[in-house]
């Protein structure tokens, strides 16, 4: 592994949205069209009141949340009110990165995407498995 050089800059918030589409690229056939629909959001750290509502007691305790209504419950009556969204928090999933050491940023970029989509599609684990060989 190379050393990064004196003047690189930490991942961008844009770098991290360009991984989390590219994750959402890769996806099987079945769902690659319908993920394209969620919204992507990139900040980064959830709001004090995200937080705050989770029982978190550090923002760099979330790197990813979706919002939104899980397609296995949606009914065709439901007005949308609001797009599903899934939110990436770049300070979180940069301080995961750094600690683990042993990981793409892509690689960990698309698990947290591939996680949160598992909240709308209503996945089990092992749904999760046969999509991200994360744990392999």
């Amino acid at each position: 592994m190379t050393n990064p050089s004196p003047d690189s800059i930490a991942p961008s918030l844009a770098l991290i949205e360009q991984l989390a589409h590219e994750a959402v690229s890769t996806l099987p056939a079945p769902f690659r069209e319908p993920a394209t629909l969620v919204h992507l959001r990139i900040e980064d750290f959830a709001s004090d009141e995200v937080v705050e509502e989770l029982g978190l007691n550090d923002p760099f305790e979330l790197t990813g949340l979706y919002e939104g209504i899980p397609l296995t419950e949606k009914s065709t009556a439901d007005q949308m009110t609001r797009p599903d969204v899934v939110w990436l928090f770049r300070r979180p999933i940069l301080d995961e990165w750094a600690e683990r050491g042993d990981v793409s940023l892509q690689d960990l970029v698309g698990h947290v995407v591939i996680h949160e989509l598992a909240h709308h599609f209503g996945w089990s684990d092992d749904d999760i498995a046969a999509v991200d060989r994360w744990w392999e």
